[in-house]
Protein backbone atom coordinates (compact mmCIF):
# COMPACT_ATOMS: atom_id res chain seq x y z
CA UNK A 1 0.00 0.00 0.00
CA UNK A 2 2.77 2.43 0.95
CA UNK A 3 4.60 1.63 -2.27
CA UNK A 4 1.50 2.45 -4.32
CA UNK A 5 1.07 5.76 -2.52
CA UNK A 6 4.73 6.64 -3.06
CA UNK A 7 4.43 5.95 -6.79
CA UNK A 8 1.29 8.08 -6.96
CA UNK A 9 2.46 10.74 -4.53
CA UNK A 10 0.96 13.67 -6.43
CA UNK A 11 -2.50 12.08 -6.51
CA UNK A 12 -2.14 11.29 -2.82
CA UNK A 13 -1.13 14.92 -2.20
CA UNK A 14 -4.39 16.12 -3.78
CA UNK A 15 -6.30 13.74 -1.49
CA UNK A 16 -4.44 15.02 1.58
CA UNK A 17 -5.14 18.65 0.70
CA UNK A 18 -8.79 17.82 0.06
CA UNK A 19 -9.15 16.24 3.49
CA UNK A 20 -7.30 19.16 5.09
CA UNK A 21 -9.63 21.66 3.44
CA UNK A 22 -12.67 19.69 4.61
CA UNK A 23 -11.39 19.58 8.18
CA UNK A 24 -10.39 23.25 8.04
CA UNK A 25 -13.82 24.26 6.81
CA UNK A 26 -15.49 22.31 9.62
CA UNK A 27 -13.20 23.96 12.18
CA UNK A 28 -13.97 27.35 10.68
CA UNK A 29 -17.72 26.80 10.83
CA UNK A 30 -18.05 24.91 14.10
CA UNK A 31 -15.22 26.28 16.24
CA UNK A 32 -14.74 29.88 15.06
CA UNK A 33 -18.29 30.31 13.69
CA UNK A 34 -16.93 31.71 10.45
CA UNK A 35 -14.77 34.39 12.03
CA UNK A 36 -11.59 32.68 10.83
CA UNK A 37 -11.80 31.60 7.20
CA UNK A 38 -11.22 27.95 6.36
CA UNK A 39 -8.23 28.78 4.16
CA UNK A 40 -6.44 30.42 7.09
CA UNK A 41 -7.09 27.37 9.25
CA UNK A 42 -5.71 25.17 6.46
CA UNK A 43 -2.56 27.28 6.23
CA UNK A 44 -1.98 27.00 9.97
CA UNK A 45 -2.41 23.21 9.78
CA UNK A 46 -0.07 23.08 6.78
CA UNK A 47 2.62 25.10 8.53
CA UNK A 48 2.32 22.85 11.57
CA UNK A 49 2.68 19.69 9.48
CA UNK A 50 5.64 21.21 7.63
CA UNK A 51 7.35 21.94 10.94
CA UNK A 52 6.68 18.45 12.27
CA UNK A 53 7.89 16.84 9.05
CA UNK A 54 11.02 18.98 8.88
CA UNK A 55 11.85 18.26 12.52
CA UNK A 56 11.31 14.54 12.03
CA UNK A 57 13.42 14.20 8.88
CA UNK A 58 15.91 17.01 9.41
CA UNK A 59 15.34 18.00 5.79
CA UNK A 60 14.48 21.27 4.08
CA UNK A 61 11.11 20.50 2.46
CA UNK A 62 9.02 19.92 5.55
CA UNK A 63 6.67 16.97 5.45
CA UNK A 64 7.48 16.49 1.75
CA UNK A 65 10.83 14.99 2.83
CA UNK A 66 8.88 11.89 3.84
CA UNK A 67 8.60 9.73 0.72
CA UNK A 68 4.88 9.06 0.98
CA UNK A 69 4.19 12.82 1.13
CA UNK A 70 6.69 13.85 -1.56
CA UNK A 71 3.87 14.84 -3.92
CA UNK A 72 3.18 17.83 -1.69
CA UNK A 73 6.47 19.36 -2.87
CA UNK A 74 5.10 19.40 -6.43
CA UNK A 75 1.59 20.43 -5.47
CA UNK A 76 2.92 23.24 -3.31
CA UNK A 77 5.65 24.25 -5.74
CA UNK A 78 5.93 27.56 -7.53
CA UNK A 79 4.49 26.28 -10.83
CA UNK A 80 1.09 25.19 -9.51
CA UNK A 81 1.00 28.04 -7.00
CA UNK A 82 1.45 30.70 -9.68
CA UNK A 83 -1.02 28.90 -11.95
CA UNK A 84 -3.62 29.06 -9.17
CA UNK A 85 -3.02 32.79 -8.73
CA UNK A 86 -3.43 33.47 -12.44
CA UNK A 87 -6.56 31.32 -12.68
CA UNK A 88 -8.10 33.30 -9.82
CA UNK A 89 -7.60 36.53 -11.73
CA UNK A 90 -9.37 35.04 -14.76
CA UNK A 91 -12.50 34.70 -12.65
CA UNK A 92 -12.90 38.46 -12.42
CA UNK A 93 -14.70 40.52 -15.04
CA UNK A 94 -12.75 43.72 -15.71
CA UNK A 95 -16.02 45.55 -16.34
CA UNK A 96 -17.07 44.92 -12.77
CA UNK A 97 -14.08 46.73 -11.28
CA UNK A 98 -15.24 49.92 -12.98
CA UNK A 99 -18.25 49.94 -10.69
CA UNK A 100 -15.97 50.84 -7.82
CA UNK A 101 -14.92 54.00 -9.65
CA UNK A 102 -11.87 55.99 -8.69
CA UNK A 103 -12.22 54.96 -5.06
CA UNK A 104 -11.59 51.34 -5.97
CA UNK A 105 -8.43 52.13 -7.93
CA UNK A 106 -7.07 54.43 -5.22
CA UNK A 107 -7.81 51.85 -2.52
CA UNK A 108 -5.91 49.19 -4.46
CA UNK A 109 -2.79 51.29 -4.89
CA UNK A 110 -2.93 52.74 -1.40
CA UNK A 111 -3.49 49.32 0.15
CA UNK A 112 -0.50 47.77 -1.62
CA UNK A 113 1.94 50.62 -1.00
CA UNK A 114 1.00 51.12 2.66
CA UNK A 115 1.11 47.39 3.47
CA UNK A 116 4.43 46.99 1.68
CA UNK A 117 5.94 49.99 3.45
CA UNK A 118 4.81 48.81 6.88
CA UNK A 119 6.07 45.28 6.27
CA UNK A 120 9.44 46.51 5.05
CA UNK A 121 9.70 48.87 8.03
CA UNK A 122 9.07 46.02 10.48
CA UNK A 123 11.63 43.87 8.66
CA UNK A 124 14.16 46.70 8.87
CA UNK A 125 13.45 47.13 12.59
CA UNK A 126 14.24 43.45 13.13
CA UNK A 127 17.61 43.76 11.46
CA UNK A 128 17.02 42.93 7.81
CA UNK A 129 18.99 45.23 5.54
CA UNK A 130 19.22 43.53 2.15
CA UNK A 131 16.68 44.62 -0.50
CA UNK A 132 15.54 41.05 -1.20
CA UNK A 133 14.48 40.39 2.39
CA UNK A 134 12.88 43.80 2.82
CA UNK A 135 10.91 43.47 -0.42
CA UNK A 136 9.80 39.90 0.32
CA UNK A 137 8.60 40.59 3.86
CA UNK A 138 7.00 43.83 2.70
CA UNK A 139 5.19 41.91 -0.02
CA UNK A 140 4.11 39.31 2.53
CA UNK A 141 2.52 42.09 4.55
CA UNK A 142 0.36 42.70 1.49
CA UNK A 143 -0.79 39.08 1.27
CA UNK A 144 0.66 35.66 1.97
CA UNK A 145 0.53 35.00 -1.78
CA UNK A 146 2.38 38.11 -2.93
CA UNK A 147 5.20 37.41 -0.46
CA UNK A 148 6.28 33.99 -1.81
CA UNK A 149 5.80 35.09 -5.42
CA UNK A 150 8.06 38.09 -4.81
CA UNK A 151 10.63 36.13 -2.81
CA UNK A 152 10.91 33.45 -5.47
CA UNK A 153 11.24 36.03 -8.24
CA UNK A 154 14.01 38.06 -6.60
CA UNK A 155 15.94 35.22 -4.98
CA UNK A 156 15.12 35.66 -1.29
CA UNK A 157 16.04 32.91 1.17
CA UNK A 158 13.51 30.25 2.15
CA UNK A 159 13.50 31.54 5.74
CA UNK A 160 12.53 35.03 4.59
CA UNK A 161 9.84 33.63 2.30
CA UNK A 162 8.44 31.69 5.26
CA UNK A 163 8.37 34.91 7.28
CA UNK A 164 6.47 36.63 4.47
CA UNK A 165 3.84 33.89 4.58
CA UNK A 166 3.56 34.26 8.35
CA UNK A 167 3.15 38.04 8.00
CA UNK A 168 0.41 37.63 5.42
CA UNK A 169 -1.36 34.97 7.45
CA UNK A 170 -1.32 37.17 10.54
CA UNK A 171 -2.84 39.99 8.53
CA UNK A 172 -5.51 37.69 7.06
CA UNK A 173 -6.60 36.42 10.46
CA UNK A 174 -6.60 39.95 11.86
CA UNK A 175 -8.84 41.16 9.03
CA UNK A 176 -11.20 38.20 9.47
CA UNK A 177 -11.64 38.82 13.17
CA UNK A 178 -11.56 42.61 13.10
CA UNK A 179 -13.91 43.32 10.19
CA UNK A 180 -17.23 42.57 11.92
CA UNK A 181 -16.06 44.48 14.99
CA UNK A 182 -15.34 47.74 13.14
CA UNK A 183 -17.78 47.47 10.22
CA UNK A 184 -20.45 49.79 11.57
CA UNK A 185 -17.90 52.40 12.61
CA UNK A 186 -16.36 52.66 9.13
CA UNK A 187 -19.59 52.52 7.14
CA UNK A 188 -18.97 49.04 5.77
CA UNK A 189 -22.58 48.39 4.82
CA UNK A 190 -22.83 48.76 1.04
CA UNK A 191 -21.19 47.33 -2.11
CA UNK A 192 -19.08 50.42 -2.86
CA UNK A 193 -17.56 50.54 0.62
CA UNK A 194 -16.98 46.77 0.45
CA UNK A 195 -15.03 47.24 -2.80
CA UNK A 196 -12.92 49.97 -1.23
CA UNK A 197 -12.37 47.82 1.86
CA UNK A 198 -11.29 44.85 -0.25
CA UNK A 199 -8.84 47.05 -2.12
CA UNK A 200 -7.34 48.47 1.06
CA UNK A 201 -7.01 45.19 2.95
CA UNK A 202 -6.13 43.01 -0.03
CA UNK A 203 -6.11 39.60 1.61
CA UNK A 204 -8.86 37.73 -0.23
CA UNK A 205 -9.46 35.11 2.44
CA UNK A 206 -9.37 37.73 5.20
CA UNK A 207 -11.76 40.05 3.41
CA UNK A 208 -14.12 37.23 2.42
CA UNK A 209 -14.17 35.79 5.92
CA UNK A 210 -14.60 39.18 7.56
CA UNK A 211 -17.39 40.30 5.25
CA UNK A 212 -19.13 36.93 5.59
CA UNK A 213 -19.28 37.52 9.32
CA UNK A 214 -20.52 41.08 8.71
CA UNK A 215 -22.95 40.78 5.80
CA UNK A 216 -22.72 37.91 3.33
CA UNK A 217 -24.17 40.08 0.56
CA UNK A 218 -20.99 42.17 0.58
CA UNK A 219 -18.59 39.24 0.09
CA UNK A 220 -18.50 39.23 -3.76
CA UNK A 221 -17.73 42.94 -3.91
CA UNK A 222 -14.92 42.90 -1.37
CA UNK A 223 -13.45 39.67 -2.73
CA UNK A 224 -13.42 41.08 -6.25
CA UNK A 225 -11.15 44.03 -5.48
CA UNK A 226 -9.10 41.90 -3.10
CA UNK A 227 -8.42 39.53 -6.00
CA UNK A 228 -7.20 42.43 -8.11
CA UNK A 229 -5.05 43.48 -5.16
CA UNK A 230 -3.27 40.13 -5.19
CA UNK A 231 -2.65 40.24 -8.92
CA UNK A 232 -1.48 43.84 -8.83
CA UNK A 233 0.75 43.10 -5.86
CA UNK A 234 2.37 40.20 -7.72
CA UNK A 235 3.20 42.66 -10.51
CA UNK A 236 4.40 45.61 -8.45
CA UNK A 237 6.26 43.97 -5.56
CA UNK A 238 8.92 42.05 -7.56
CA UNK A 239 9.45 44.97 -9.92
CA UNK A 240 8.83 48.61 -8.97
CA UNK A 241 8.77 48.10 -5.21
CA UNK A 242 11.82 45.82 -5.25
CA UNK A 243 13.76 48.33 -7.34
CA UNK A 244 12.78 51.01 -4.82
CA UNK A 245 14.29 48.85 -2.05
CA UNK A 246 17.46 48.44 -4.08
CA UNK A 247 17.75 52.18 -4.55
CA UNK A 248 17.20 52.85 -0.85
CA UNK A 249 19.12 49.95 0.68
CA UNK A 250 21.18 48.45 -2.14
Amino acid sequence: MLEILEKNSLVFAFAIVGVMMLVSRLISQKVTRGRVHGSAVAIIIGLGLAYIGGTYTGGENGIADIAIFSGLAILGGSMLRDFAIISTAYGVDIREIKKAGGAGVVSLLLGIFVSFALGAAVAYAFGYRDPESLATIGAGAATYIVGPVTGTAIGASSEVIALSVAAGLTKAIGVMIGTPLVARYIGLNNPKSAMAFGGLMGTTSGVAGGLAATDQRLVPYGAMTATFYTGLGCLLAPSILYFAMRILFG
